[in-house]
């Protein structure tokens, strides 16, 4: 691997106007599409890495490092079913939810799901009485996946009225009792282990809630989504509604198991099924291409070039369209907890950089707000750009046209840059251009094109693992404060000077 790296190293760096006069084929080269359906019902996404530095020699080099690196039996082991959570000893099956892995894994989630659309039918057709608002407990990927879809989905109908709630704050577990019903509102438990302590401190206000306002059996409300289901029996809820996911599903790819419960609940069965679909039209892809063709292989080539050969330290993602409003919240998770690592999966220190931080937000607004140092600044910042060819709304088309111009003029001036002054010679109104970015490009914004890009970013993700030798996996990084949480609520220890000075000033010591 260190060959394959020191042969990237050693590349010339053109600008991308330079990439582009050379290559009058390049955009057809680095532009991709997956797709879904069939004649008049195919749907799909556009990917188009021609804005960034990649080009056939670097791309050859990147391929040789894949190679090196062994990605074709690391993917093949993903897709199976095979151990590639070796610091936790485990599979990772979150691609058997969608109909890829080990036929045993797929057999149970098959089973798992209709499990769930059976209590989702049965909601709907009014089993446990009128039930207009869930409440979803959650935190992490039990939470942030959920709110995504749900966010998405749901602009135009919801079934059921959703609030997803996840801070141990008790004003955002006060904001979803103002907007419900407790009459009408069931609970969702949704923790692996059933003892989170934010999920469960969450729970039982949840529960209390309801009794103090006149639910005779508040546990009976309760639907708990875990992989500890005798947990949740032993805490207080009915076997018949507890949905389970196996151990092998992590929290921050479990949207596919009944983690998505909120999700079928809000927008019907039909709806998650298209999701798990697009996601299975990803998953096909990403098993059959190989090298450059491969499109989550290929934005990690771009990953791993700017944050190991140029020195990025951030990626940025806007979506330029309200329904994915939380997308750049949901990647920040599924990209930092994954490969936010310090050590190679055998455990020998990296020396290099691993993941950068995602951040970004949602256009128009953000370029009233970030833009001027993506385009001024002295950081380099590759960009993601997500949009839909398809509006979310109604109105004049002018709207959709000015957001889409608008995208797609950002990634163009990044990469030409400028002087705006007459003169063209005021150095404050000057851009320096060749700033990389990538534009995902979506037919419309629906359920499978939703399961279709969060899949998408689970391949990159670990396809961006496999090429620095670390285990996307585990996130043990979230214990430490956790433990040093439990160890102040049990009293009896000191810390810091300055920890015990925060917590005599709390009231805490």
């Amino acid at each position: 691997m260190e060959d394959a790296w020191r042969a990237i190293g050693l590349h010339d760096d053109p600008t991308l106007e330079e990439l582009f006069a050379a290559d009058p084929g390049r955009v057809e080269k680095l532009t991709g599409r997956i797709a879904w359906g069939a004649g008049e019902a195919e749907t799909g996404i556009r990917f188009d890495w021609s804005k960034t530095h990649l080009e056939d020699d670097l791309l050859a080099d990147f391929e040789a490092l894949a190679q090196a690196c062994d990605f074709d039996g690391k993917r093949t082991a993903l897709l199976s079913g095979k151990q590639v959570n070796v610091t936790e000893g485990r599979a990772a099956t979150h691609t058997a939810q969608r109909g890829t892995g080990d036929e045993a894994d797929v057999e149970e989630a098959q089973a798992l799901h209709a499990r769930m659309r059976m209590l989702v039918e049965a909601i709907h057709q009014g089993a446990l009485g009128d039930v207009n608002h869930l409440i979803h407990i959650g935190i992490g990927g039990s939470a942030l996946g959920p709110a995504l879809a749900v966010d998405a989905l749901t602009r135009d109908l919801k079934l059921v009225d959703v609030h997803v709630v996840s801070n141990i704050d008790g004003l955002a577990m006060e904001q979803a009792f103002a907007a419900c019903d407790p009459k009408t509102t069931l609970i969702a438990v949704a923790s692996k282990t059933f003892t989170t302590i934010e999920t469960m401190t969450n729970a039982a206000s949840a529960l209390k809630w309801l009794g103090d306002n006149g639910v005779s059996d508040p546990h009976g409300r309760v639907v708990a989504l875990t992989a500890s289901p005798e947990k949740a029996v032993d805490w207080g809820v009915d076997e018949t509604r507890v949905l389970p996911f196996p151990e092998s599903v992590g929290g921050r790819y479990s949207l596919w198991s009944s983690i998505g419960f909120p999700v079928a609940l809000a927008v019907g069965w039909e709806d998650f099924a298209a999701m798990l679909e697009g996601a299975e039209a990803v998953d096909t892809h990403f098993a059959q291409a190989d090298g450059r063709a491969n499109l989550p292989l290929r934005a990690a080539f771009a990953d791993q070039y700017y944050s190991r050969i140029r020195g990025c330290q951030t990626r940025a993602c806007f979506a330029y369209d309200e329904r994915l409003a939380l997308l750049p919240d949901y990647l920040q998770q599924l990209e930092m907890e994954s490969n936010g690592k310090g050590v190679t999966a055998s455990g020998n220190a990296i020396d290099a950089p691993t993941a950068p931080i995602t951040w970004g937000g949602v256009g128009t607004d953000a370029q009233h707000a970030v833009f001027q140092l993506l385009h001024q600044g002295t950081h380099l910042i590759p960009v993601d750009f997500v949009a839909s060819i398809a509006p979310g709304d109604e109105l004049d088309p002018a709207h959709h046209r000015i957001l889409l111009t608008n995208c797609f003029a950002q990634g163009a001036a990044l990469m030409a840059g400028g002087n705006m002054a007459a003169d063209g010679k005021d150095p404050a109104r000057a851009f320096p251009g060749n700033r990389p970015s990538a534009t995902i490009l979506c037919d419309d914004i629906d359920a499978a094109t939703l399961g279709a890009l969060i899949a998408f970013h689970e391949h990159r993700t670990f396809a961006n693992a496999v090429l620095m030798g670390i285990n996307p996996f585990d996130q043990f990084g979230v214990e430490l404060g956790k433990q040093m949480a439990k160890k102040i609520e049990a009293g009896g220890e000191t810390f810091d000077a300055s920890t015990q000075a925060l917590l005599a000033a709390a009231g805490l010591s």
